[in-house]
This record gives structure tokens, sequence and C-alpha cells, in this order.
């Protein structure tokens, strides 16, 4: 059985946090998904990947689903998690990610349903993935120290991936400090 926490798709992680917080049906999800101050700010996704994802989970005893009768319409499925999905959302979401790339989307996600959690955990996550990022950015060094091709499209491409990772340390520590002592902008926010 392949489990989210193996995969790349942050969809299945991230509709695991919808359903960690309490038994839900798919629409609802949807709601919530795509609230404008919510996840909806970084990432889309259609009423029909959720159902399909959905029964994907199910069917792969990531989530449990019970019918709730309603009057005039079909039974709806009410969604809750099973021990193997709460384990994998778990491991999922205090775990950083693993590449640059998954920064913009996988991690705000994370960000997103740490911050729906506790502050505690927000900070554990922003500690976790300084500590990454500093990895990712001393190997970056040790790359180019140890490179004494002149090509100029390598050195482009190194000093690119080097001011990324940079900017990634600056906006987490920016996320610590917001955290730790609350601007008023910030505050407003909350």
């Amino acid at each position: 059985m392949r489990t989210p926490a193996a995969t790349t798709l942050t969809i299945e992680h991230t509709l695991l946090g919808f359903v960690y917080e309490r038994p839900v049906h798919g629409y609802e999800i949807y709601q919530r998904l795509s609230a404008p101050s919510g996840l909806w700010q970084v990432w889309r996704l259609k009423q029909s990947q959720l159902y399909a994802l959905l029964t994907k989970l199910e069917e792969e005893n990531y989530l449990a689903a019970t019918l709730q009768p309603q009057e005039a319409r079909p039974p709806r499925k009410i969604y809750s998690l099973t021990e193997t999905g709460h384990a994998a959302f778990q491991a999922w979401l205090t775990t950083p990610v693993t590449h640059g790339r998954q920064m913009r989307i996988e991690f705000l996600a994370k960000l997103y349903f740490a911050h729906r959690q506790a502050p505690a955990t927000v900070l554990q996550l922003l500690e976790r993935q300084t500590t990454a990022c500093q990895q990712w950015l001393d190997e970056l060094q040790d790359q180019s120290a140890a490179k004494l091709d002149p090509d100029f499209f390598a050195y482009a491409v190194q000093q690119f991936r080097r001011n990324q990772v940079e900017s990634f340390l600056a906006w987490l520590t920016t996320c610590q400090q917001a955290l730790r002592t609350p601007t008023e902008s910030y505050k407003l926010l909350i």
C-alpha cells in the first residue's frame, strides 16, 4: 500500500488535514479548501479531483466513511481519519520539505495546518525547515567551492539556487519572529 507520507501529492496530506480536525463531508472540505483566506491563496483543486482523492484515501485506509441520511437528497459520506491516516498526517505535518520547489505549495500547506493546531507546532515546523534550508545552503556552498568550471550558466544557476535558499531562510526567520512577538499588523490578521 502506498502511503501519503511517501508520495509527492501534497493534496492528499492536505485533505487528511481537513479531516484531522473533525469528521466532515466532501463538500465541506471543498468549501474550506476554497476559502479566500485559506489555502486557496496558494493552491487550487477542482471539486471532481477532490472527490476522486477522497475515494482513493478511503480505499487506501487513510479515511473511513459513514453515510449520513438527508431528507430529500441522497445520503452523504462523512469522512473521518483512521489510525493510519492520523499517523500519516502527523508525520507529514512535522517533516520539513526536502526541495526548494516544495516551499511554495507543500510547505505553505504544512504551515496552514500547523497554525490551526498551535503556535508551538508552527514554531517546531519553522525551526525544522530552517535547519533543512541551512543544510541546503551549506551543500550549495560546498558545491561552489569544489567547482572550478568557469561556465557562466552553471554559475548563474548556482547563484540562483543559493539566493533562493537565502531568501527562504530570511522568510522563515521573519515568520518565527512574527510568532514570538506579533506586530500590530499581524495581530489584525489573528
